[in-house]
């Protein structure tokens, strides 16, 4: 894959990530909230634990664009951290932060 094309892709991820993560804060409904009731209780609980499972996921997210920008700085960007064969371009700019090729990524999946 080209490096500008990688490099596009790579940013607009990490855009989108980081976007992400900005609007994770815990939004107000504006409504008095009744902290003796249990269902208030196990709703906010539930948004909370919710809204921290995303945001590792987001953050995880974000760690695989900085090891992807590692690997284009490196020259290594595009091919398989595992095997070291090429990914495809097809693969690249559905899933610019790719480490392995599909038939890699899935044995992983099965095994």
């Amino acid at each position: 894959m080209d490096t500008e094309r990688a490099r596009e892709l790579l940013a607009a991820e990490r855009t989108r990530i980081e976007r992400a993560l900005a609007g994770m804060k815990h939004e107000d409904d504006g409504e008095a909230a009744d902290e003796f009731d249990p269902a208030n209780r196990a709703t906010d609980l539930y948004q909370d634990e919710f809204d921290e499972g995303l945001a590792d996921d987001l953050r995880e997210q974000l760690a695989a664009v900085e090891r992807a920008e590692e690997r284009l700085a490196a020259g290594t960007y595009g091919l398989s951290v595992e095997s070291g064969q090429p990914i495809p371009d097809e693969r690249l700019e559905i899933l610019p932060t790719a480490e392995l090729t599909a038939d890699e990524e899935r044995a992983r999946a099965d095994g």
